[in-house]
């Protein structure tokens, strides 16, 4: 039990501090952005040329080192976006009166580049990966890859609870393309297919022979549940917001600007999946 425990405090930990570091750094002044988006670039490429040996080594360690390799390659990645440095082509609100298939289109191209981006990336983790006993790294990827790609269309086709707070004043253009309404058909549909996923998973992980796969497939289900929670996030009238306020509010004494008293309604942002899904939605 301790080794699930352990797999499980390890993926809430890295979802809670990655999201809450990603937040802290967004909302430093500009001028600061450069050298975040460079020191999460340099991190990214490092990891990447230790993967091919992490992935030769089917032990605890080694499955540890795949999750923290693809929780560094994505937050290059979320970083990048939230900055304004790696978007997309059209960076307007949505025209009035835009529907359909105009009205995706456009939506998509808010973040073209940066789809191309994650998927440059996600083809590289796989390739470094491939014949290795360990994929967890790869797992990883694909989890928080698959469940963006969820979380994106949702927002797109409609949810009752998005905090476009998190978004700085430059790219509030991108709630134009998000809907306001309490469910929309596909939302079952992502909530159910994570859910069976992640169960199919856990199964894995409890019937594991070894550590390392207790370890690894632990380490992918509770980053998939994680997922799942911030789907329900996105259509029950919760406030996420007090996980990381501490990041505002060090953000807040860094720029030189009070902390919210705990009565004020907060700016506070979507979750790390969300934050970076505002772009196609």
């Amino acid at each position: 039990m301790s080794a699930y425990l352990v797999a499980f405090l390890t993926a809430l930990l890295g979802w809670w501090l990655s999201t809450g570091v990603i937040l802290y750094l967004n909302l430093l002044p500009r001028d600061s952005h450069r050298w975040s988006v460079l020191a999460f670039a340099t991190l990214s490429l490092f990891s990447l040329t230790l993967l091919p040996q992490v992935a030769r080594d089917p032990t605890p360690l080694g499955a540890a080192a795949g999750f923290a390799i693809a929780l560094a390659v994505w937050g290059w990645l979320e970083i990048s976006y939230l900055m304004d440095f790696i978007t997309g082509t059209h960076k307007r609100p949505c025209p009035p009166g835009a529907r359909g298939w105009r009205r995706f289109r456009l939506a998509l191209a808010t973040s073209i580049h940066h789809e191309l981006a994650v998927a440059g990336a996600g083809i590289a983790v796989i390739a470094l990966s491939w014949g290795g006993d360990n994929q967890v790294a790869t797992g990883t990827y694909l989890v928080l890859w698959i469940m963006r790609w969820s979380a994106k269309l949702n927002l797109y086709l409609g949810v009752s609870n998005f905090n476009e707070h998190w978004l700085p004043e430059r790219s509030r253009y991108l709630v134009t393309y998000m809907r306001k309404r309490r469910m929309n058909i596909l939302f079952p549909v992502s909530v159910t297919l994570g859910t069976v996923a992640a169960v199919l998973l856990c199964r894995a992980a409890l019937g594991a022979a070894d550590d390392f796969g207790r370890l690894g497939n632990t380490l992918v289900c509770s980053l998939l549940a994680l997922a799942v929670l911030e789907h329900w996030f996105m259509v029950l009238p919760l406030r996420d917001s007090a996980l990381w306020q501490w990041a505002i509010s060090a953000a807040d004494r860094a720029r030189g600007r009070p902390a919210p008293r705990r009565d004020d309604p907060a700016p506070l942002p979507a979750t790390r999946h969300r934050a970076g899904e505002l772009g196609s939605s």
